[in-house]
């Protein structure tokens, strides 16, 4: 038997009959496909067995874009947080600003309101600045002999009483607050008509009645006003409401203290009242037992 070496090259379809098979192949499949759907569900189970090697290959470019958006977004999150921190800050202060505005709006509107409740002339001044020395309590406000102010004039709030000019200077004045310990004012009392004088205790928040009668009807809660008496204060201004009156059979008078009415050492606005009563002359011997009785207190 005679036994044929193998061929030294291995040979079969060449080339070309190969594209043609599989290009033969290829569009019978798809007409296949295309008429019956035959492949859809090897396509599912290829897409599944492949679906594992998908995410796989996908994770590092997630895992990427996440580490890239984290720092992208803590950034932007920290200059928000940084332009929110200024904006709020601004704003607060743009909010007490506009609330000092309608704080002093309200005040110039009740001002206004005081002096035609008081119907005489007034003038709207500001307080410049405050006295230095803690134990004197006066003020001086931003108008002066420039502006017509004149020393003697009332200085009131829209409550009540403040104080009196006692001194003038071109474009400031001094004002005494009735809580000054040298300041008095002459009141009487709304309930009763009795009349007396208040005298300033030096500190703020209180004031003084001094030498009413041990037996006198004046009692706690009556609202002391202006008399009018000297010419100085026109009548009928708030000054003070009694806060306690203390009888000691031991003394001849009692001792009455009270609350001022107006804000004495809050408001920055006042008005200063252009009124002036004419008086006549004293007696010449009123004058004469006054000037004694100045003496003997000296």
């Amino acid at each position: 038997m005679e036994h044929q070496p193998r061929p030294f090259f291995k040979t079969g379809p060449t080339p070309l009959t190969r594209l043609l098979i599989f290009s033969l192949l290829s569009l019978a499949l798809l007409v296949v496909d295309a008429r019956l759907r035959y492949l859809d569900s090897v396509r599912e189970a290829i897409a599944t067995a492949l679906y594992p090697l998908q995410q796989a290959a996908h994770t590092p470019g997630r895992l990427i874009d996440n580490v890239s958006d984290f720092f992208v977004t803590q950034a932007g999150l920290q200059n928000e947080n940084a332009l929110l921190s200024r904006q709020h800050t601004e704003d607060a202060a743009a909010l007490l600003h506009y609330q000092a505005l309608e704080a002093e709006n309200t005040e110039l509107r009740t001002l206004l309101g005081m002096r035609q409740r008081v119907g005489v002339a007034a003038q709207l001044v500001s307080i410049a600045y405050t006295e230095r020395d803690p134990f004197s309590r006066r003020i001086f406000i931003d108008h002066g002999t420039r502006n017509g102010i004149r020393a003697g004039q009332v200085v009131v709030d829209s409550v009540g009483v403040v104080g009196q000019i006692i001194r003038v200077h071109p474009w400031t004045s001094e004002v005494a607050l009735i809580t000054d310990k040298d300041q008095t004012v002459p009141v009487e009392d709304v309930r009763t008509g009795t009349r007396g004088v208040v005298f300033g205790m030096g500190y703020d928040g209180a004031v003084e009645l001094r030498f009413m009668p041990f037996n006198t009807a004046i009692r706690k809660d009556d609202r002391l006003v202006t008399s009018g008496i000297g010419g100085t204060y026109p009548p009928g201004l708030p000054v003070a409401d009694v806060v306690s009156v203390e009888r000691n059979a031991g003394y001849m008078f009692a001792r009455i203290t009270c609350r001022p009415l107006a804000g004495v050492n809050r408001h920055r606005h006042l008005l200063v009242l252009s009124w002036a009563k004419t008086l006549p002359p004293r007696p010449p011997e009123a004058a004469a037992r006054g000037s004694d009785a100045s003496k003997r207190r000296r």
